[in-house]
């Protein structure tokens, strides 16, 4: 299915032979992943087969004991999270992760980094893209419904001007109408430039959204390459259980 690593100094990201475990459990096995600039990955596996490590690995919340990690270039192996989010990774959790006692315009500028030209995200910007932000600018975020709050949690994203946001269950639970919704905003930003890695249960969605895609099963990569070629490769649906 061809090689993750399709252009060599030109990744945003880049993890070789990651091994990683929680506690006494041996979770992630010399897994290989590669994002270039302004590629958007798709990362696809059945529940409990690493996705979540991998991503909390490569945001430095588990250390690997195996294994190399860049972002940009810069070796990140043993960095903390704040150190890789400097480096321009933003996360949007699976959880939201929204301030609920803080308003919707706090919960955006409290991330805000400057924008070093035009290109970036404004307050301005990120109200445009998400107009329901707009109009619940003055609410709490703990009164705005799943789905706003995932607005919010894309939107506080983009105002870190990053170069790579990873989006953790993007849609999980949300209504039918805010999935498009999402899914809108997030070509939106793939087609700004940034760099994503998006998991999310819709696989057919998550192929239709990306460039490339990576198969997790039992924290190893099984399949590796262009979304379009996964999309139609018969063994995909034994690998994620559909």
């Amino acid at each position: 299915m061809g090689s993750p690593h399709d252009s060599p100094g030109t990744a945003i990201l880049e993890a070789r032979g990651i091994q990683a475990w929680y506690g006494s459990s041996h979770i992630l096995h010399g897994v290989d992943l590669a994002i270039a600039r302004g590629q958007t990955v798709g990362l696809l596996g059945r529940n409990g087969m690493g996705k979540s490590t991998l991503i909390r690995t490569l945001l430095g919340h588990v250390r690997q004991r195996q294994g190399q990690i860049a972002v940009a270039g810069q070796d990140c192996s043993a960095a903390r999270p704040h150190q890789v989010a400097r480096l321009g990774v933003a996360y949007v959790p699976e959880g939201r992760g929204v301030f609920p006692n803080l308003s919707v315009r706090e919960n955006l500028v409290m991330a805000a980094q400057p924008a070093a030209d035009a290109s970036g995200w404004s307050l301005e910007r990120v109200l445009e893209t998400f107009p329901r932000l707009q109009e619940r600018i003055g609410n709490l975020g703990g009164q705005l419904s799943g789905g706003e709050q995932q607005m919010l949690s894309i939107g506080r994203a983009l105002m870190t001007q990053p170069q790579l946001i990873i989006l953790d269950e993007a849609t999980e639970g949300l209504a039918p109408l805010i999935v498009v919704e999402i899914w809108r905003v997030l070509q939106a930003i793939r087609h700004s430039g940034i760099s994503c890695l998006i998991v999310d249960r819709d696989y057919r969605k998550v192929l239709a959204n990306t460039d490339r895609a990576v198969v997790l099963q039992k924290g190893e990569v099984v399949m590796a390459g262009v979304s379009d070629d996964l999309a139609s490769a018969p063994e995909l649906a034994g690998y994620l259980g559909v």
